[in-house]
Parts: structure tokens; sequence; C-alpha cells
């Protein structure tokens, strides 16, 4: 159980600090990136299966998704910024 979240925290962290550098002008801090990086997993997670693209096999693959969900969710929060 803990180990789980532990590896949810890490990969959301990685994916939120990645998607932060994609999309330049979003440095959040370590919190912010978890939740980025969470958030976008879940929307990943959702989206992508219905267009038909799915990772699969471990930990890379859901930072890959993750970060994938997570630029889509900075790119949406930019457009509401303005």
């Amino acid at each position: 159980m803990i180990e789980s979240l532990i590896i949810w925290l890490i990969i959301g962290a990685v994916a939120g600090w990645l998607a932060g550098l994609i999309v330049k002008g979003y440095g959040l801090g370590l919190v912010g990136n978890i939740v980025v990086g969470i958030i976008g997993a879940i929307i990943a997670g959702w989206l992508l299966p219905i267009i038909g693209f799915v990772l699969v096999g471990g930990i890379l693959a859901a930072i890959v998704n993750a970060v994938i969900g997570a630029v889509i969710l900075l790119i949406i929060i930019g457009f509401f910024k303005k």
C-alpha cells in the first residue's frame, strides 16, 4: 500500500516536471508537479485509450502516459489563464 503511494508520487513528480519543461513557463514546485502529474495520468488514462494510443509496460510507460496527460492539462490551464 505505501509502496504504491510512493510510486504514484514519484511518477507524478517526474511527469509534472517533464511537462513543465515541455510547456515553457510552468514551474509549479514539487507539490504542484506531483498534482499536475497525477491529474495528467488520470487524463491520459481516460483519453489515450479513446483515441487508440495505449502504452503498456511498467513505470516508463506510466511516466510517458502521465507526461502526455500533464502536457494536455498545462495547455488547457494556459488557455484559461489568458
